[in-house]
């Protein structure tokens, strides 16, 4: 087993799931998606993540999806399963269930009812005790779990629990937390850093000291590209891709409607067979579509120029 550690680096792409038009799961479509983000060049994959439409699956077509990709992984790669819920009896059951299919961690966010510095470090200390050994992505996404943990509080969960081992950092505007965490003393041992916010700030977040990207895009060769490029030491190169591809990730960041965006895309794009997301959740108007067509035409015309 692909066990998640310290060392995980590059782009964990946050899957979509892949629905037909009556709502039902695709699962040929999650075969091609899984296809699709390892010939972009992922090094992990993640999945029941926000943007994958978790809260909207049943507990046994949670399992199956994770099957499913697991299966078509085939050890390829790290997958790791978001597993935040309001109470740790889901929180345990959805990770005994996700290990035992073979992932390599889980993910889990704060509940929105933490207020205090002590309630959150309290909270993961009691979700390590829970999962036991399992390595596990600290999600630090305060635009919508409302939860805001300070650099000092993120240190202490690091430093007090050894099977968190990376952190998702998806705070914005959340630069000077990389830096303060990154800073010597700081951390008693080793932490991955990898950011969200569909690869909106990463050349900057890579010249903070994170170590790659775990999000969503469309485009994820943009994500994999840019990291490639920093880790060259090639800065220049990386932010003139990551600029061809700026508008489209900006406008897939609408919130409410990023998901559609990026869903329609993909179909667009031949990844997945349908652009439809489940009930509840709106599709996009032909006044969306045809924007989205835009930027992606005047994206392609870009790429060409660069190369």
């Amino acid at each position: 087993m692909n066990r998640l550690t310290t060392k995980a680096a590059g782009v964990f792409v946050i899957a979509v799931t892949p629905f037909h038009p009556d709502g039902g799961i695709d699962y040929e479509s999650c075969d091609r998606m899984v296809d699709f983000y390892l010939d972009a060049g992922a090094t992990g994959l993640t999945v029941l993540g926000m943007m994958g439409e978790a809260p909207k699956l049943t507990v046994e077509e949670s399992r199956d999806v994770v099957a499913r990709i697991m299966t078509r992984v085939d050890g390829r790669v790290p997958v790791v399963v978001g597993v935040s819920a309001p109470g740790f009896a889901q929180i345990g059951g959805l990770t005994e269930m996700v290990m035992d299919l073979g992932a390599a961690g889980v993910m889990i966010a704060p509940p929105g009812s933490l207020r205090t510095d002590e309630q959150i470090v309290t909270y993961y200390k009691q979700v390590a005790e829970l999962i036991g050994d399992v390595p596990f992505v600290l999600q630090d996404f305060p635009l919508v779990t409302g939860v805001q943990m300070a650099p000092g509080v993120i240190a202490r969960i690091v430093n007090d629990l050894p099977t968190c081992v990376c952190l998702k950092h998806e705070d914005w505007p959340g630069l000077e937390k990389i830096t303060t965490l990154r800073r010597d003393g700081v951390l008693n041992r080793p932490l991955s850093i990898l950011c969200g916010n569909g690869g909106l700030f990463l050349p900057e977040e890579m010249a903070r000291g994170a170590d790659g990207a775990m999000t969503g895009f469309a485009y994820p060769e943009m994500m994999v590209v840019v990291v490639e490029h920093y880790a060259n030491g090639e800065m220049d190169r990386a932010r003139e891709l990551f600029d061809a591809y700026l508008p489209l990730a900006r406008f897939e960041q609408q919130p409410g409607m990023g998901l559609a965006i990026r869903k329609y895309t993909l179909a667009k794009r031949g990844v997945i067979a349908h652009e439809a997301l489940r009930s509840p959740g709106a599709a996009l108007s032909d006044k969306s579509r045809a924007e989205v067509d835009l930027l992606i035409a005047r994206q392609e015309k870009r790429l060409q120029e660069l190369n």
